[in-house]
C-alpha cells in the first residue's frame, strides 16, 4: 500500500488587516477594514473585531457601516502584502520545495518528506507557525492531513491562532459526523440542495451512489462522492514559469447580488492592477473566472489589441465581462481575475470571448 501522503494546509488570520494592525499599532483591536470608504468604495479585507459585526470582504463600504458605524477604513497596501508574503513563502521552502500558493495569504504544502527531517508533519506544521510568527509577527493557521481537502478542513477549525490535525484513520468517520454545510466548497445554496435532497451530514453524502449525485450535481457529483470517504487524490502542485498573474477569492458566504460580484471584482481588479505596475509586467488578456454555488464555472476573457493600459482599465474590462452573466443564475462562492498574454504587443487576437461551463 502506499504510504499517506502529509499535506499541510497554512491560512494567515485575516492576512491584511493583520499586517496594517501590525504596522500601526493604533489600530490593534480595533473593527478595522481594508478597503475604500467612498460611497463606491469595497471591503478588501476585515479584521476579526470587524467580522464579529458581519462584515466580509466583497462588501460594499457603505453597507459595512451600517453594521459597524466604528469601522476603520485603511486603504491596501499590495506592495506590502507581497514583502510579507514572500517572507512567509521562505519559511514554507525552508521545509519542502512541494509548496502551492493559493494567494498571498494561504499554500499547500507536501511535506511527505521534509527538509529539516522532522519526525511527523504535525511538526512540521507547528514549527511552521512558529517561524512566521517570529520572522513577521503574524499567526497563520495549520489544518494537517493527507490530502488537500482535509487539511483546508481542519485550517478553518482552529482559527484563528491554532492549528488541527485529521489522520488517515480519523478522516472517514471526521467527514461523516459533519455537517456538509461546513464541507469548504459548499456554500449556503449548495448546502440548502443537499438539505432538500435529505443530505445534511457527511454520512448522509456517503450513503448516496455515484450515480445520483452526478445527476443533481453533474461533474460536482464525483467531488461529492470523493470527499464523502474522506478521500481527495489531487497532488500539491508547485509554482511553474509565470504566464499569467491572477487573483482569486473563495466567499464564505456566496454573493447573492450583481452589487455584491462587482464590488469583488473591482478588489481583484486592483490587487492584480497593482502588481503589474509594481513590475512592469503587462499583458493584454484579461480574464474574469466566476464560480457559483453549485460548482458550475464560467469563465469570460478579452483579448485587447494593446497591453492593459493601466489599473482602470482593468477594472472596466473585468466589470465589463462579468456583468454579461448578470442576471446571477444562482449565488457566487468563488470569483477571480487574471491577465496573461505576456509578451510582445502583436501577440494575440483581439477581442475574443471565451465561455467554459466545464
Amino acid at each position: 500500500m502506499t504510504p499517506a501522503r502529509k499535506i499541510i494546509h497554512v491560512d494567515m488570520d485575516a492576512f491584511y488587516a493583520s499586517v496594517e494592525q501590525r504596522d500601526d499599532p493604533s489600530l490593534a483591536g480595533l473593527p478595522l477594514a481594508v478597503g475604500g470608504s467612498r460611497e463606491r468604495g469595497v471591503v478588501a479585507a476585515a479584521s476579526y473585531e470587524a467580522r464579529a459585526f458581519g462584515v466580509r470582504s466583497a462588501m460594499p463600504s457603505r453597507t459595512a457601516l451600517r453594521f459597524c458605524p466604528d469601522l476603520r477604513f485603511v486603504p491596501p497596501r499590495f506592495e506590502r502584502y507581497r514583502e510579507i508574503s514572500a517572507r512567509i513563502r521562505e519559511v514554507f521552502l525552508r521545509h519542502t520545495p512541494l509548496v502551492e500558493p493559493l494567494s498571498l495569504d494561504e499554500a499547500y504544502l507536501d511535506v511527505t518528506e521534509n527538509l529539516q527531517g522532522l519526525p511527523t508533519a504535525t511538526a512540521v506544521a507547528r514549527q511552521i507557525r512558529a517561524e512566521i510568527l517570529e520572522r513577521t509577527g503574524l499567526t497563520a493557521s495549520a489544518g494537517v492531513s493527507y490530502n488537500k481537502f482535509l487539511a483546508k478542513l481542519a485550517s478553518d477549525l482552529r482559527k484563528p491562532n491554532g492549528m488541527f490535525v485529521i489522520t488517515p484513520d480519523q478522516g472517514p468517520a471526521f467527514v461523516e459526523a459533519l455537517e456538509v454545510s461546513r464541507f469548504h466548497g459548499v456554500g449556503p445554496a449548495t448546502a440548502a440542495r443537499l438539505e432538500a435532497l435529505g443530505i445534511r451530514t457527511g454520512r448522509d453524502l456517503r450513503e448516496r451512489s455515484l450515480a445520483f449525485l452526478q445527476a443533481h450535481f453533474g461533474k460536482a457529483g464525483a467531488h461529492f462522492h470523493a470527499i464523502a470517504r474522506g478521500e481527495d487524490h489531487r497532488p500539491v502542485v508547485p509554482d511553474r514559469p509565470r504566464k499569467s498573474f491572477g487573483s482569486e477569492t473563495t466567499y464564505a458566504r456566496d454573493l447573492a447580488t450583481a452589487g455584491e460580484v462587482e464590488g469583488g471584482i473591482t478588489a481583484l481588479a486592483e490587487e492584480v492592477g497593482e502588481w503589474c505596475e509594481k513590475t512592469g509586467i503587462v499583458g493584454r488578456t484579461v480574464t474574469v473566472k466566476v464560480r457559483f454555488a453549485d460548482f458550475r464555472q464560467l469563465t469570460r476573457s478579452r483579448t485587447l489589441a494593446a497591453p492593459v493600459a493601466g489599473r482602470a482599465e482593468l477594472a472596466k474590462v473585468s466589470l465589463d465581462l462579468v456583468r454579461g452573466i448578470f442576471p446571477l443564475p444562482k449565488g457566487v462562492r468563488l470569483l477571480g481575475v487574471t491577465v496573461s498574454g505576456f509578451g510582445s504587443a502583436d501577440e494575440g487576437r483581439p477581442d475574443q470571448i471565451s465561455l467554459d461551463f466545464g
